[in-house]
C-alpha cells in the first residue's frame, strides 16, 4: 500500500498547485518570514513533482523546517524528507531521515514501510550495479584474451622466429 502510494499519488505534476503555494510562499516573504504551515505545504508540493529542481527545492524547505522544528513536529519532516531522497535516487540519504524518524517513533508502520522500499531500492540499484561492473569486468577478460590470443599467434608465424634470434 505504501508503495503505491509513492509510485502513483507522489509522482505526480501539480503544477497548478505548485503555482498556488509558491504565490502564497512568495507572497509571506515578501511581508517577513514565512509561516511553518505555509513553508511545508509548499515544500510537499514541490516534492511530488516530475522535476528534480522542484523536488531538491522542496528538500531544502524541509531542512529549514526540520532544523527548527520542535521534536513533535519532526515526523512530517523527516518521511517527506526520506520520501524525497528516495524519489532522487538517493537512498542512503533517504534511510538516513528514516532511521531518525524510527528511532523516535520505532511502531510507526508508515515509517517501517518506507524503509523497506528504500531498501528494496538499494538492493535493486546494487544488483544492477554489480552486473554492469561484472559486465566491464567481462568486456576487458575478452579483450584480454583477444589481445593474447594475437599476441600468441603472432609469435608463433615464421618471421617472427628469425628476429628474436
Amino acid at each position: 500500500r505504501v508503495a503505491s502510494l509513492y509510485h502513483k499519488h507522489v509522482f505526480c505534476d501539480c503544477s497548478t498547485a505548485n503555482r498556488r503555494f509558491e504565490q502564497k510562499y512568495n507572497a509571506e516573504l515578501v511581508k517577513g518570514p514565512v509561516s511553518k504551515e505555509t513553508k511545508f505545504e509548499y515544500a510537499w508540493c514541490l516534492i511530488r513533482s516530475k522535476y528534480t529542481n522542484d523536488i531538491r527545492k522542496g528538500i531544502q524547505l524541509l531542512e529549514e523546517l526540520l532544523q527548527k522544528s520542535s521534536k513533535e513536529d519532526q515526523r512530517d519532516f523527516l518521511f517527506y524528507l526520506a520520501v524525497a531522497n528516495y524519489r532522487l535516487k538517493e537512498y542512503e540519504r533517504a534511510l538516513k531521515y528514516i532511521h531518525i524518524l524510527l528511532r523516535n517513533e520505532p511502531g510507526n508502520k508508515q515509517a517501517i514501510e518506507m524503509e523497506k522500499l528504500i531498501n528494496q531500492a538499494l538492493k535493486k540499484d546494487g544488483l544492477v550495479g554489480m552486473a554492469i561492473v561484472g559486465g566491464i569486468g567481462l568486456g576487458v577478460a575478452g579483450i584480454a584474451g583477444l589481445i593474447g590470443m594475437a599476441v600468441s599467434k603472432s609469435s608463433k608465424s615464421p618471421g617472427s622466429r628469425g628476429a628474436m634470434s
